[in-house]
């Protein structure tokens, strides 16, 4: 092959690769060993805001928060020995002064003899990539919550049972409609993850039997529920009873429920489109620290309350039980 038609091959390649550069979605910038930015393609225009013609010539600094400025001087380091910086995760800053999550991918860039004259970065944000890890991490430890709740509840199901069965053919009897009512109060709590459609609606007090059954003695009439008929509807339903099912987990574990003489009252009132609503606990256990303290069960009834539902949430605790008060708007309960 002539020396023609090598240069010609050669500058083929180069147009091909810039091509590529240029149509990749993640940024990919250039800089000398000072940190000069050198080139800058669309992928970096869309994710930092500045175009080529703005920062080509300026320091990469003009893209690192002040905090984050002693990372450069590492990095340019690492590329003068030879080393390939990979997935380092930091923060940068766009042109409009937002910061943005991103991963880099750091390369040394080496003349024809060999030296090393610069970097190429491959940037790509991972905002969404983080949400999700953060979603996964707060549903294993909802998971893991749920689930010493259910080994919780099994035990206070077959306390409670033991307590008024005559015979332990009844017992078991007892122990199985038990389980089987509080698992589809739990299945309440669930989305329906087969296709994209809120749960089936109902009322406040239907929800409340429902999530409230595995715990009522026949006889002793522990529980009491009363209020106006208040309708539920769409996503509300699961949230509902995810928080109401929370509520009454801790009732059974801790609370008046863990007691042979304890009572729950609810009730609840609509006034100017706002439901208020009261769960009141009697003749529980004393109260101590380890009941009031702040678990992640607390933060899922308050961040439903709050964050699902909008509404407000109190508590007050008493020397034989606990009072939470509870109101939120009647269009948040409908959708």
């Amino acid at each position: 092959m002539s020396e023609a038609d090598e240069r010609v091959r050669s500058e083929r390649a180069a147009q091909q690769l810039a091509a590529i550069v240029e149509s990749s979605e993640d940024a990919i910038v250039a800089k000398d060993l000072n940190g000069v930015i050198t080139s800058w393609n669309r992928g970096a225009e869309r994710l930092f805001g500045y175009t080529a013609e703005e920062v080509v010539g300026q320091p990469i600094t003009i893209v690192i928060p002040v905090d984050r400025l002693d990372e450069e001087p590492q990095i340019l380091a690492r590329i003068r020995r030879g080393e390939r910086v990979e997935h380092f995760e930091t923060i940068r800053r766009r042109k409009d002064g937002s910061l943005v999550e991103i991963s880099l991918m750091i390369s040394p860039i080496r003349n024809r003899a060999g030296e090393i004259v610069g970097a190429s970065k491959i940037a790509r944000d991972i905002t969404e990539l983080k949400r999700a890890r953060e979603r996964q991490t707060l549903l294993l430890r909802e998971m893991s919550h749920r689930v010493k709740n259910l080994f919780a509840l099994a035990g206070a199901v077959t306390t409670l049972s033991a307590r008024t069965a005559r015979s332990p053919e009844e017992l078991a009897e007892q122990v199985r409609n038990r389980l089987a009512t509080l698992a589809r109060a739990h299945e309440l709590t669930l989305p329906d993850l087969r296709r994209e459609q809120a749960a089936t609606p109902t009322t406040l007090e239907a929800l409340l039997r429902t999530i409230v059954s595995p715990f009522e003695d026949q006889d002793a009439g522990r529980i009491a529920i009363a209020g106006p008929e208040v309708a539920v509807g769409g996503h509300a339903v699961t949230a509902l009873a995810l928080l109401l099912h929370e509520l009454v987990t801790n009732a059974a574990k801790y609370g008046a429920l863990s007691a042979a003489t304890g009572r729950l009252v609810i009730d609840w009132t609509v006034e100017d489109a706002i439901l208020s609503l009261s769960w009141l606990e009697q003749d529980g256990p004393a109260v101590d620290g380890i009941t009031k303290a702040d678990g992640f069960g607390t933060w899922l009834v308050d961040s439903t309350v709050k964050g699902q539902l909008q509404g407000q949430i109190m508590r007050r605790w008493d020397a034989d039980g606990l009072t939470i008060l509870m109101t939120m708007p009647m269009d948040r309960l409908i959708g």
